[in-house]
């Protein structure tokens, strides 16, 4: 279980506070407006900004304090962070070992994981060589082989079309479910993730507005600052 427990993360113009629960093996979406804190939460969780007050506790561990590097979780940009002189294999490689040196187990880890992600004899290829989704396979295989039970994800579907985006959110859930994940993704369209999410928070201004199932979430009344970020009349 991901605990955020009264979280304050204070920054020169503006603060945060995060109060949030997600259950072990779960996927909650997060959802609201630009600039509304989504992001914010995740670097949180991950360690990438600093916590005023407040505690963060995954699986009853604190990790509150510990740096990035320590924690038990995997993180997925937009942007996907490949490296484009590396080939995919490589690039799933760093999850393993930064340093690339890897021994015949470490290279079926990540061959499995190519595979898994549907790139089975892709691995030579560069990030240039790829499509757009491909390279988000890429990076989803790369956190597959760091071995993390969370996974955060800040919108890292949103330039795919519509379909794909569909295809790369399932994939996601699928692998949560083999592997026992517990995933919080940041996702620009909320009735993406309608099918697969269990838990939908609404961030807006710095805090979690409300939280639960996507049918109680994405029902119109269930708030006037929902209301308004869907363009509802209620």
């Amino acid at each position: 279980m991901l605990v955020l427990d009264d979280v304050r993360v204070v920054y020169p113009d503006f603060e945060v506070r995060y109060d949030l629960t997600v259950p072990t093996d779960a996927l909650c979406a997060l959802i609201g407006p630009s600039g509304g804190g989504k992001t914010t939460l995740l670097h949180t969780v991950a360690g990438f900004a600093p916590v005023a007050s407040g505690t963060i506790r995954f699986d009853g561990r604190d990790l509150t304090a510990l740096a990035p590097a320590e924690r038990p979780l995997s993180i997925l940009f937009q942007d996907h962070n490949l490296f484009p002189n590396l080939t995919a294999a490589q690039n799933v490689g760093l999850g393993i070992d930064p340093r690339l040196r890897l021994d015949g187990a470490a290279r079926r880890r990540v061959e499995d994981a190519l595979a898994r992600v549907e790139l089975a004899g892709l691995g030579q290829r560069r990030p240039a060589e790829l499509s757009g989704g491909q390279r988000q396979r890429v990076a989803i295989a790369r956190a597959l082989v760091r071995d993390k039970k969370l996974m955060l994800l800040d919108e890292p579907f949103t330039g795919l079309d519509p379909g794909l985006r569909a295809d790369m959110i399932a994939l996601v859930d699928a692998l949560r479910r083999e592997r026992g994940l517990t995933v919080l993704m940041a996702i620009h369209s909320p009735e993406d993730a309608a099918s697969v999410a269990d838990l939908v928070a609404f961030i807006a201004d710095g805090r979690v507005d409300a939280v639960g199932p996507p049918s109680e979430i994405l029902a119109p009344g269930r708030s006037p600052k929902l209301d308004r970020y869907f363009r509802r009349s209620g």
